[in-house]
């Protein structure tokens, strides 16, 4: 009985032997791997730290405002081979002050990822549009993404030979350029889509010349290009049915003072449309005069709800009558504090605005101190 035993006891004890050096062993082969994964990784965050050191110093020597920068675009942090010292050269070549280039980087690091190369024959299809390079300078310096954000330039060439062929101007296509320069990032069948289905539009309506109407549009509104065909038409739609125009009148509002209308979002047209009839009736005014006071000036659209109720309400409490609102309705382009100031001045000045006409208060203030000068020599 003892013998046996001690066997067990012999055969438990090497099995617990060979199990704890198993296991012993499995812990220095994961110890090991993982020192060394840890190596790599600190081997790798070392060189990624001193690539972003490199890249900040340089930007922090060009004066660009490093938070701005990471908060827009983190990721160009990370990046190696950024062209930060080839960009600032090009700037300069072409006009643009220190001050200029850290303000585009600041706002648009991706900026320093783009080539020389690809910088150049961008810079050169945007002078078959601008006469001069302060002219680009002067739209990077207001959007730097409208010339960084993309860097292919075969569909630039593309659209700019496109809108050409289309008829638009010289002149219209430096509009654009500088007001809504994103329709030259567009794809070229976004553009085309965009302008067959306005020409479409057109030709619903009844009216036989599309291209002059699409490009009466884009003259208007120069955003058209960079908004979906699906917001466009709810607008039109939208415009259509509430004011219940018909072909000739719809087509006048859209190439008039109405196209500016077309690119703004299906639910704010409909609240300040809401809001701006539900103020009115209250004020004692009918559909028809409602009506008729957004179609005389159809950007009040663009006023939310609570500044076009303030104005309002500015004027009411100044003794001015609805009536006279709506028939002036280009006072409300003034901001509260000028038409406060302005009918104080002209009250004290002698102005009577229960005889005489109230439209002054939205003038230009060249011409509006001319009248207030005049009335204070009388």
């Amino acid at each position: 009985m003892a013998p046996r035993n001690f066997l067990s006891m012999r055969s438990n004890f090497l099995f617990g032997s060979r199990c704890w050096m198993i296991r012993f062993s499995a812990e220095i082969l994961l110890k090991t791997v993982s020192f060394r994964l840890f190596r790599v990784k600190c081997g790798n965050a070392d060189r990624e730290s001193l690539e972003n050191e490199e890249l900040l110093n340089n930007l922090l020597t060009m004066g660009v405002d490093i938070d701005m920068a990471k908060k827009r675009q983190p990721g160009v942090f990370n990046r190696t081979g950024t062209k930060e010292q080839d960009l600032k050269m090009f700037l300069l070549s072409k006009g643009a002050s220190k001050e200029v280039i850290a303000s585009i980087i600041s706002r648009y690091p991706r900026a320093i990822t783009r080539t020389p190369e690809s910088l150049s024959k961008r810079w050169d299809l945007w002078r078959r549009i601008m006469t001069s390079d302060l002219e680009i300078i002067n739209i990077l310096q207001r959007s730097p993404e409208s010339f960084f954000r993309s860097n292919n330039n075969l569909n630039l060439e593309n659209n700019i030979k496109f809108l050409y062929s289309f008829g638009l101007t010289h002149k219209c296509l430096c509009r654009l350029l500088t007001n809504a320069p994103r329709t030259f990032s567009n794809s070229l069948d976004l553009n085309k889509q965009m302008i067959e289905f306005l020409q479409e539009v057109c030709l619903s309506l009844g009216h036989n010349k599309p291209g002059d109407f699409v490009r009466k549009i884009i003259l208007k509104n120069p955003f058209i290009l960079i908004q979906s065909t699906k917001r466009v038409k709810t607008n039109i739609e939208f415009l259509q049915s509430t004011f219940n125009l018909n072909g000739e009148k719809l087509l006048v509002l859209l190439s008039g003072p109405g196209a500016k209308i077309l690119d703004l979002s299906n639910d704010y047209v409909n609240r300040n449309y809401t809001n701006i009839k539900e103020k009115l009736f209250f004020l004692g005014c009918t559909k028809e005069e409602i009506h008729k006071f957004i179609l005389r000036y159809p950007d009040v659209i663009f006023l939310g709800e609570k500044k076009f109720n303030d104005k309002i309400d500015c004027l009411m409490e100044e003794k001015f009558s609805i009536s006279q609102i709506i028939e002036n309705p280009r006072i409300l382009d003034s901001s509260i504090n000028t038409l406060k100031n302005r009918i104080k001045e002209l009250v004290n000045a002698g102005y009577n605005f229960s005889t005489s006409n109230i439209a002054l208060l939205s003038w230009s203030q060249k011409r509006y101190n001319a009248k207030l000068k005049k009335l204070n020599i009388e």
